[in-house]
């Protein structure tokens, strides 16, 4: 039984381009992957989800990173990546071992997701990100997860010939047990190319015992590093990364993420990200319109917060509270349980096409719950999964048939990168892996002592738009968390979502070029059923796919201050949230291999930075880079992303006219 319908192929450098069927199939009944692709849903650790309480802790509301030693002009921070434990199962159960960012001035700080940088709009922010996974004699840690070596990495133990490369092995090797590599990156931030957390810019700790041979430091570190002593006079000490975000875009909702190349997925999977939003300007509203408070710096301890970022998660955990994730591509079901891999095979031996967990974690607790009172609150989703499409839904009843009737809608005011033309409710939240809804729920005129629940019909498996998908496990991931509705402590004095007027983004202008990209599924030479690789690349002439792996020379290099529209050409079966750097875009519209277009969705007429790119259809979107430099596009399906399912961007000067030559 084969994990994808195979209709038509055609062989490319030894694996095999998949070409899909019409949007009406796709998105309808079109081709469907056996039980066995989203047996990690179901099976994953040893802990079983049943035995997890639910809704027995409070949701953590995550409080603001503090800052660091003050600079002129500048909010100065200096975070590190630590290794520390941390109850994310209920009490009673044991605690996890996770990795999280915090402020290395205060070690209470450290939580997995990372507490919110609270920035200004026009006002810079300076984060020094340290590397601090080391113990307490200074010696490395390893990986708290399985670190592929087959696929394209950072590879320190390569040294630096061999770096961010792909290693060739005439046997199967084991999970990589050297010191870890980061690089963070700000999700959303309009910024230069030294502060983007470019994938191969990354660094290991200043570790005591280094390996001897091993390169300390990405191919992009030290180019990076001379930049930003250059623009900014700061000397990136070993183990460090200073980066600048000049906050100079709209008032919106990033999150900050290890983006190591071909370690994406494990890193952020054990804990790495955190939000980080942007306020004030003339893209924002004026205080007292929306619901608040916020978390604020030094804010009092018992303060109600009627503005709350949310995280949501999937993880699937052992009895003894670690995290689970697969060790081998045999979870998967699509290659025999006893797979020879090198050198007869072309699949990777550890990386598994998508990940899914059994448990739900909201802001680093399972299944919590959150007292309301009958007001209007605002709330901030991210969804932080490697791989699950989130459809988030209020229901009376977490066990409902689904699809459940909603008890309470969203007012969706704004996306990834601020707020939309136009309130809009909407009964359920599609929300693809990184992408972000900023809502407005109305509790008002709830009886207290009403339960509600955050539930989600999404699929325990890849996402493809098809209406009768089957929904999450309602016993399990289908619900998410609850509200409990307390009594009403002060007055709600923000506007009615249905009357806000939002300060709506400026339109594109005309576009001058199409960058045509294309999204390609590899399947392997030794295993048909399996992908061996998932990448991007770009289209010919004749409308077929030229699928290209991320150390192919650069193919895309938009010219600066140009409006340019790229259309990305989906050839899977599957759904992409395809992700840009350093801009943030307009959605134009979709259109069906053979179609007629239509526009964005309601709830995407915002910027946004990331975008669902639907099987067989054309999705189209106008950005504008006004920064030089090298960036990415990739899939934030995060085990996409770490096997080729990303590609380089150099966006260029315009070159000058002959009148300027001469």
């Amino acid at each position: 039984m084969t994990r994808r319908t195979l209709l038509r192929a055609a062989t490319l450098g030894g694996f095999v381009a998949v070409s899909m069927p019409s949007h009406a199939q796709a998105r309808g009944s079109g081709p469907r992957r056996p039980a066995l692709a989203d047996r990690g849903a179901r099976t994953g650790g040893t802990l079983d989800p049943a035995r997890i309480a639910k809704y027995a802790t409070a949701v953590r509301v995550l409080p603001v990173m503090p800052p660091g030693e003050p600079v002129p002009g500048i909010d100065n921070y200096t975070i590190g990546v630590r290794q520390f434990r941390q109850q994310i199962l209920p009490p009673g159960l044991p605690s996890t071992l996770v990795w999280g960012y915090g402020s290395t001035f205060d070690a209470t700080t450290f939580h997995s997701p990372g507490f919110t940088i609270e920035a200004r709009a026009g006002r810079p922010v300076r984060v020094t990100w340290v590397n601090q996974l080391v113990d307490g004699d200074g010696h490395f840690l390893p990986h708290l997860l399985p670190v592929d070596q087959t696929l394209h990495w950072a590879n320190p133990a390569g040294g630096v010939s061999g770096r961010d490369s792909c290693p060739m092995f005439t046997t199967t090797p084991g999970a990589y047990t050297g010191p870890v590599p980061v690089v963070a990156h700000l999700h959303g931030a309009h910024c230069s190319e030294e502060n983007d957390g470019y994938p191969s810019a990354w660094y290991l700790p200043a570790a005591r015992d280094l390996p001897a041979g091993y390169a300390t430091v990405g191919s992009f570190y030290d180019r990076h590093r001379a930049q930003a002593a250059d623009r900014l006079a700061v000397n990136w000490l070993p183990g460090t990364a200073v980066c600048q975000y000049p906050n100079d875009q709209p008032a919106s909702t990033l999150w900050y993420h290890d983006h190591t190349l071909g370690m994406t997925r494990v890193n952020v999977h054990a804990g790495l990200a955190g939000y980080y939003l942007i306020r004030g300007g003339d893209w924002d509203l004026p205080p007292g319109t929306l619901p608040e408070p916020a978390p604020r710096h030094g804010g009092l301890p018992d303060t109600r917060h009627h503005e709350i970022a949310l995280v949501v998660q999937d993880r699937s955990f052992n009895r003894d509270g670690s995290i689970f994730f697969p060790t081998g591509r045999g979870f998967f079901g699509d290659t025999p349980p006893d797979a020879t891999f090198i050198p007869v095979s072309d699949v990777p031996p550890i990386w598994n096409p998508e990940s899914f967990g059994n448990t739900m974690v909201v802001n680093g607790r399972t299944w919590p719950v959150l007292a309301v009172e009958p007001r209007r609150y605002r709330f901030r989703f991210l969804n932080a999964c490697n791989a699950r499409t989130l459809i988030l839904k209020i229901a009376h009843n977490p066990l409902a048939a689904r699809p459940a009737r909603s008890a309470l809608p969203f007012w969706q005011i704004g996306s990834d990168g601020g707020f939309l033309r136009a309130p809009v409710q909407l009964a359920q939240l599609l929300c693809a892996p990184a992408e972000r809804a900023d809502v407005i729920v109305d509790f008002t005129g709830l009886t207290v002592g009403t339960e509600l629940y955050l539930i989600n019909e999404g699929p325990d498996m890849a996402f493809n738009g098809a209406a009768d998908a089957t929904p999450a496990d309602p016993a399990t991931t289908g619900q998410v968390m609850k509200f409990v509705v307390t009594p009403l402590t002060s007055p709600d004095t923000s506007v009615p979502p249905a009357h806000l007027t939002l300060p709506a983004p400026r339109p594109a202008t005309a576009s001058d070029h199409t960058w045509k990209i294309s999204l390609n599924e590899m399947r392997s030479r030794s295993y048909p059923q399996a992908p061996a690789t998932a990448m991007l690349g770009t289209v010919h002439a004749d409308g077929t796919a030229n699928p290209l792996r991320w150390g192919a020379p650069v193919t895309e290099t938009p010219v600066v201050n140009a409006t340019q529209t790229w259309e990305i050409a989906n050839f899977t079966a599957d759904a992409h949230p395809i992700h840009i750097h350093q801009v943030q875009f307009q959605i134009t519209n979709r259109q069906p291999f053979g179609g007629s277009p239509r526009p964005p969705e309601s709830w995407e007429t915002g910027l946004k930075d990331t975008v669902i790119a639907y099987p067989n259809e054309f999705t189209r979107f106008t950005a504008r880079f006004d920064i030089p430099g090298r960036y990415v596009l990739h899939c934030h399906i995060l085990d996409h992303e770490d096997n080729e399912m990303m590609r380089p961007i150099q966006a260029v000067l315009p070159r000058p006219s002959a009148a300027q030559t001469t």
